[in-house]
């Protein structure tokens, strides 16, 4: 079946990510990106000079594929099919007092990998709530996959998952090239969920390394961290999912492992005795799983799913209690 591509598509959010998707849609796509940043100055700047100076700047984009406007109505108006890219803790901000959009009749994939924390929703969840976009409309975008290492155009994988799988097949058509390959799901809730997860666990890997943990160490708590995944979304969404494929244990191993994981990146910095206030600062970039771990241990209140791991790190970055002792207390809950 020849599938049909939108001639457009718009991108929310300004950051390497989102930078990495337009970079990715230019290859394939036959209109324009219509791409979406909070900042007038960033936006006239990239239309002007053709890249991002804040994110992945070596990326140069084709100016007749791309135009960049801080005019959210402008940029959905301009396509039926939407990629958010804005980090969940503000993607309610995005949206606060402009109404519903029409994103009731939009098909939106959201590239997000954390949870909406004044709804402590997914994103799929809070734009099927929040604006009545239909579930079969919504999918995500998942790794494994680095923005930094798309822009140095390195292999990468990316798996679309969408309960209807022609929308699936249609957003992956849109980003394979020659350094990206695809693959389809249509575990939504499944996928979005992991995602949210492995931000969590590889705040404590950075956690641990900070420490002064070894590899064989972090082997463990990894291997751990898979199962804990595979228990809390087969408790949240029961279907049958194999978790040890690319777009779960993948995305898990990538984010808990790379020099270019800012969830990693910030444990670190914790592990090593940052306090949160202060690692934040610094990194001057988003680590989703700081605001996702309070989201998930909220959740959990409801399936009380064993979760040692993501327990340990809510109260390192919650409660304040010492990184040392609560993963000396964790070392002996892991097999």
């Amino acid at each position: 079946m020849e599938l049909k591509q939108p001639k457009n598509i718009a991108v929310i959010g300004g950051g390497s990510w989102a930078t990495a998707i337009v970079k990715m849609l230019c290859n394939n796509i036959e209109g324009k990106v219509f791409w979406w940043m909070r900042n007038a100055d960033k936006a006239n700047y990239i239309n002007k000079y053709h890249h991002n100076p804040r994110y992945l700047s070596s990326i140069q984009f084709d100016k007749e594929k791309i135009h960049v406007s801080n005019d959210l109505e402008e940029v959905l108006d301009s396509s039926d099919w939407i990629v958010m890219g804005t980090p969940a803790a503000f993607l309610s901000d995005v949206f606060e007092g402009k109404g519903s959009l029409g994103l009731e009749n939009k098909i939106i994939f959201s590239a997000i990998k954390g949870i909406v924390p004044e709804y402590h929703a997914i994103p799929a969840r809070y734009f099927h709530k929040q604006f009545g976009t239909p579930y079969e409309n919504i999918g995500i975008i998942c790794g494994p996959c680095h923005a930094e290492e798309v822009a140095l155009e390195r292999l990468s994988y990316l798996t679309f998952a969408c309960q209807t799988e022609e929308n699936a097949a249609i957003m992956a058509s849109l980003f394979e090239c020659r350094y990206i390959k695809v693959s389809t799901s249509d575990d939504l809730f499944g996928t979005e969920l992991s995602a949210v997860l492995k931000n969590v666990y590889a705040i404590a890997a950075g956690i641990c390394h900070g420490l002064g943990y070894g590899d064989n160490f972090q082997a463990v708590l990894i291997a751990n961290a898979i199962q804990e995944i595979e228990k809390f979304v087969d408790a949240v969404n029961p279907i049958h999912r194999d978790v040890k494929s690319s777009a779960y244990l993948g995305d898990l191993l990538v984010t808990a492992y790379s020099q270019f994981s800012r969830n990693r990146t910030f444990g670190s910095m914790v592990g090593k005795g940052y306090s949160v206030k202060s690692a934040q600062f610094e990194m001057n970039m988003t680590a989703e799983g700081y605001y996702a771990v309070k989201s998930i241990i909220e959740i959990n209140k409801k399936f009380n799913v064993e979760i040692p791991i993501a327990e340990a790190v809510y109260r390192i970055l919650y409660e304040k209690i010492s990184p040392a002792i609560e993963m000396r207390i964790l070392t002996d809950k892991l097999t």
